[in-house]
């Protein structure tokens, strides 16, 4: 009598809570590290019904990111990304910076934030239209322990939107040395030099040590 054949499972990727419901963030979220090989299996707010809407109320981009990944480590008892990220316009004196995604009055209007800036800048010369994105990524462990990676990607600010491949800002920042606007880079493309990438690789090793 032959002995059953025996079956050999891999243990499955540790579960991480991305503290977003902006679409647009959890499919770059999800690509990015993907594609950096993390081993884990990704899980939105929306799978969490009753998860806390963390007011983002720190100064910095930093504050933020932890206080997002904070309270939902803690509410769900898993470990929790979370990012904040904003525009800086030089000429705006670094605004609308932690305000990016609320500086039209309502959070996420994309399309009333970037009319409201277009406008404010209308004035300023092509010369002087410079500006960055900045990121700050958090890592918070159901322990408590705390992970914070930053990235940014500067350039300047077109006249008009353009491109259809991105969100928020995206449509009117060229990075320096390129004559494109995020939104008319490619996923993989834009992934590389980006804010959001940049930082989510700084954090990637920590994943990984968890995993």
């Amino acid at each position: 009598m032959t002995a059953p054949e025996r079956v050999v499972t891999s243990p499955s990727p540790p579960r991480l809570v991305l503290a977003t419901a902006n679409r647009h963030k959890i499919i770059e979220l999800t690509r990015i590290l993907a594609d950096l090989a993390v081993p884990a299996a990704l899980a939105g707010l929306g799978e969490f019904p009753g998860a806390p809407d963390v007011a983002e109320t720190g100064v910095t981009f930093a504050e933020n990111a932890l206080l997002k990944a904070t309270a939902l480590a803690r509410f769900t008892g898993l470990p929790a990304i979370a990012d904040d990220s904003g525009l800086c316009v030089d000429a705006l004196h670094g605004m609308p910076g932690v305000l990016s995604a609320r500086w039209s009055g309502r959070h996420g209007d994309d399309a009333a934030n970037l009319r409201l800036l277009l406008d404010q800048i209308r004035d300023v010369p092509d010369d002087r239209r410079h500006a960055h994105f900045a990121c700050a990524a958090a890592l918070v462990l159901p322990s408590g322990a705390e992970h914070v990676s930053e990235g940014s990607v500067h350039g300047w600010l077109v006249r008009e939107p353009r491109g259809s491949n991105g969100f928020g800002y995206d449509p009117i920042f060229v990075p320096d040395g390129d004559d494109r606007t995020l939104a008319e880079h490619g996923d993989a493309e834009k992934d590389a030099i980006s804010h959001r990438g940049r930082a989510l690789r700084g954090l990637a090793p920590v994943i990984a040590a968890v995993s």
